[in-house]
């Protein structure tokens, strides 16, 4: 995949001044009132059914109401945005991550539009959101603004407050590990990744193509399959696959495990490893397994 000749937004990529920044906010925020959500919320639960949760989205600030057992990562829950309860998740811990509270979208601070991120093809229903609230970017892999993650140019380089990377890793051709390499290389010094993947929590990562080298997919008749030849020179065909979302890039390459994500994130650099299986109800948020949640790390 050839390199970005468009640079993400540079509003502020050096990494002093914004460490500055978000200190300078936290303290600002710290100094003022915190809003009641679940009181907020009360009048608009009264003579709902039992176990019905109402909350406000924090994509666009909507007031919601679902059955706590309908909670699901991929379900939509908000009438006004259809925003996921892993969207939701992301910007809980954006929020939190960057100003140490769950604010919605449109209520980051002012002086946040300094605090320079991007995103790694976000969806559409926060990117465009955050773009007009923080110095984010939403990236793409196959389109402008392109950026691989595999082939990350110089001038990235410690120029990140965050990165959001929302069920990508797992479409990355190997070695992954390079990636996460990649990821702790263009954060700041103490800035934020916020990761997630689908993940088991025990075992060991399995690799759907371990030995993958030079691939392409071909579709035959109602399928596709992966041809690969490997770097001895060995042919090799793959049907059956998984897809993310529709064919090409969103093919699925692996099912992550805990232990491995704790590892690649450790040995990439990152601490403050933290894998976020408490709920937030305020913000509709609540796992109801254990697995294929929240990440964050700080670089």
């Amino acid at each position: 995949m050839p390199r970005s000749t468009r640079r993400p937004s540079q509003h502020l990529n050096a990494g002093l001044p914004i460490v500055a920044a978000i200190s300078r906010i936290r303290r600002r925020l710290a100094r003022l009132a915190v809003p009641d959500v679940h009181r907020l919320l009360e009048p608009f639960a009264h003579g709902l059914p039992p176990g019905t949760l109402v909350f406000r989205c924090n994509v666009c600030g909507a007031i919601c109401r679902t059955l706590v057992e309908n909670l699901q990562r991929e379900s939509a829950h908000c009438p006004k945005c259809d925003a996921s309860m892993r969207y939701r998740a992301v910007i809980h811990h954006l929020s939190l991550g960057l100003f140490g509270r769950s604010l919605c979208i449109d209520e980051f601070p002012e002086d946040a539009r300094r605090l320079a991120g991007i995103g790694m093809s976000d969806s559409d229903k926060y990117a465009r959101r955050l773009a007009k609230r923080l110095a984010y970017t939403n990236t793409y892999y196959h389109r402008e603004p392109r950026f691989d993650i595999q082939n990350v140019p110089a001038e990235y380089e410690r120029r990140f407050a965050f990165v959001i990377s929302s069920d990508v890793l797992e479409h990355v051709a190997p070695p992954v590990d390079h990636a996460f390499r990649n990821l702790h290389r263009v954060l700041i010094p103490g800035g934020m990744l916020l990761l997630t993947v689908p993940f088991a929590t025990e075992g060991d990562t399995v690799e759907h193509f371990p030995d993958l080298f030079d691939y392409r997919l071909a579709k035959q008749n109602d399928r596709y399959v992966l041809h690969n030849t490997t770097s001895d020179g060995r042919l090799q065909a793959f049907d059956g696959l998984c897809f993310h979302g529709g064919p090409g890039s969103t093919l699925e390459m692996r099912l992550f495990s805990e232990s491995a994500l704790r590892k690649h994130l450790s040995e990439a650099g990152f601490s403050n490893i933290s894998i976020h299986r408490e709920p937030a109800f305020e913000r509709g948020i609540f796992w109801n397994a254990p697995w294929s949640v929240p990440i964050t790390a700080t670089a």
